[in-house]
């Protein structure tokens, strides 16, 4: 830092002072740290000058680290490197680190239905639907999600992809439509290739898309009511990748229905987690999100709540079922 003792430039006011020196010192004064002092007789103006070359400047604490990591940036989460590849960059607008749950999900669906067998025309129906499920379908919300919370995302990530500028609008909207449409179109093979009469595979696939929509796009903006939002996304992780996979091997039940959409306020609590590093834009949007609505205090007790509830209420249910059954 360059001492402020570098330059000095004292004006001293005795008695009647003149213009010219009233005006020198408010000139030095207009950039320059000052220091007055006062006598009985005297005014004392001193206007020290400063290097601006040996001047830092801060870093936003919110800045990515120079040496960000690249597995980070692949996967769509904090801490990302800065990348230059298109490719890298859309795929990081997909968020690979949400995939999993909707993969499982699948799994869990076929494993219900009784009808999954491992042999090779199975596993290939599998991977398809996780295919649609997982890199497609919540591709495309996560890239919707993002396109719609850009302002957002200015305000808390600004380095992200598209507040940064490092991928441009209609490159985005492509992004979107094209992960949108391979989605569908995977649903309706699935669809023919396991023999339904009823295309409820390509239906599921279109309710969630919709959803998706409205979860994060005007007017609706489900995400702008932290209940309602958390719950759409809760459902949309939970429940509809295990209808589709039931669906696919097996038959989707009403019973199945209700309790997947039970199980997912435990879905709920989890996307409480994700609220939390959105706060400050949140609320300088005026979104309604349970950190932003309760404080993060009540928030962070809302969502352990609504998972360990959840979890123990569907292991008691199933086990009061059984001991009927047992009976």
């Amino acid at each position: 830092m360059a001492s402020v003792l570098n330059t000095v430039a004292a004006v001293t006011f005795s008695g009647g002072s003149t213009t010219r020196a009233r005006a020198r010192a408010r000139s030095q004064l207009s950039s320059a740290p000052i220091s007055v002092s006062f006598t009985r007789r005297r005014l004392t103006v001193r206007a020290a000058e400063t290097d601006t070359n040996e001047v830092n400047p801060q870093v936003p604490g919110k800045a990515p680290a120079k040496d960000g990591s690249s597995f980070n940036q692949l996967l769509g989460i904090k801490g990302a490197a800065q990348e230059s590849n298109k490719w890298k960059i859309r795929l990081q607008l997909t968020k690979p680190v949400t995939w999993p749950p909707l993969v499982w999900g699948v799994v869990c669906g076929a494993a219900a239905s009784g009808n999954f067998h491992w042999n090779l025309e199975d596993v290939a129906k599998s991977i398809v639907c996780m295919t649609m499920s997982g890199p497609c379908l919540t591709g495309y919300t996560q890239t919707l999600n993002d396109w719609y919370d850009r302002e957002i995302d200015a305000i808390n990530e600004p380095y992200r992809p598209i507040p940064s500028g490092a991928i441009s609008e209609n490159e985005v909207i492509t992004q979107i439509w094209v992960l949108l449409l391979a989605g569908l179109g995977l649903a309706g093979i699935l669809d023919v290739w396991a023999g339904h009469d009823f295309p409820i595979v390509f239906y599921l696939a279109v309710g969630g898309s919709l959803l998706s929509y409205i979860y994060s796009a005007p007017p609706l903006k489900l995400k702008q009511n932290g209940w309602i939002g958390n719950f759409a996304l809760g459902a949309s992780y939970i429940g509809l990748p295990w209808w589709a996979g039931q669906a696919l091997f097996g038959t989707l039940t009403p019973d199945i229905v209700v309790l997947t959409l039970l199980y997912s306020i435990a879905g709920l609590g989890i996307a409480i987690v994700n609220d939390f590093k959105s706060v400050e834009g949140d609320r300088a949007m005026g979104l309604q999100s349970l950190p932003v609505a309760f404080g993060a205090e009540t928030a962070k007790w809302i969502c352990v709540g609504a998972i360990d509830i959840t979890q123990l209420s569907v292991a008691g249910s199933n086990y009061l079922y059984w001991a009927w059954e047992c009976s």
